[in-house]
């Protein structure tokens, strides 16, 4: 029973590894995309026309376009995906939800990345919305900005983090930490996987030093990270110049291009 237990406790760790690893190939993915949209300038005087959704014409690519996106985002919540068919029967069945509702929460995401698109940074510039169809109620608001963290002379928030190119060993990232912010690193763990600690064995020690962390995580989850991964979101546990733990964003190590 304790080695049933272990192995599927095992199994969860991999799980959460790589999902680490997805997320990170969706999120270079998304660069790309981003890198290539054009310049808003030279999209002067473009105009977007409606369609009427049409799920029995095939050449339009309604369905095809619903059934990829809706089995992309089943797949991100662990979702069985469904086949072409069975999302053509159920598209056809939800037209009267799609103009009331769910229009108007698009409408409202879509003004917000109009905006996030053109360049606006200023948190006044965007906006909250409440909606409540049964009343009816609309209102709108300003979104709260992110709490701010800080060690020595450095403030962030939840959406900062360190980017650092190279497949690093520890001892090379340890040494990054001290000479860019003054910080001694005490803990390095990716997902459920923990890279390195202070308190390890001095022999397993001095082993993961020399290490490079992309092949201690290979070892330890005994499985190779997959080609399309380009980075890993690590998190390290760090102290400051007077000894004292403080909080710093993730950090992502870009070890492949």
């Amino acid at each position: 029973m304790f080695c049933f237990l272990k192995k599927e406790k095992r199994k969860k760790e991999k799980k959460i590894f790589f999902s680490y690893f997805s997320l990170r190939a969706d999120e270079n993915q998304l660069t790309d995309i981003i890198a290539s949209l054009p310049v808003p300038s030279t999209l002067a005087g473009y105009r977007m026309n409606g369609v009427d959704f049409e799920k029995d014409d095939d050449t339009n690519h309604h369905i095809d376009f619903i059934a990829a996106a809706s089995n992309l985002r089943a797949s991100n919540y662990s979702i069985t995906n469904a086949d072409r068919h069975k999302i053509k029967g159920i598209a056809g069945k939800i037209i009267p939800a799609i103009a009331t509702t769910t229009a108007l929460v698009s409408g409202l995401v879509c003004l917000e990345l109009y905006k996030l698109i053109a360049g606006k940074d200023k948190i006044e510039d965007y906006k909250n919305g409440f909606a409540n169809l049964a009343i009816p109620l609309f209102a709108f608001s300003e979104p709260i900005a992110a709490p701010k963290s800080k060690f020595h002379e450095t403030t962030w928030t939840l959406w900062d983090r360190f980017d650092i190119e190279g497949d690093l060993t520890v001892q090379e990232l340890i040494k990054w930490f001290k000479d860019k912010h003054e910080l001694d690193v005490s803990m390095i763990s990716c997902g459920a996987t923990m890279v390195f600690n202070s308190f390890m064995p001095k022999k397993k020690m001095e082993e993961r030093l020399v290490s490079k962390i992309s092949d201690i995580l290979a070892s330890v989850n005994k499985e190779l990270i997959p080609a399309t991964v380009k980075s890993l979101i690590l998190e390290v546990v760090v102290s400051d110049r007077n000894d004292e733990d403080v909080e710093v964003p993730y950090t992502r190590l870009i070890f492949r291009k």
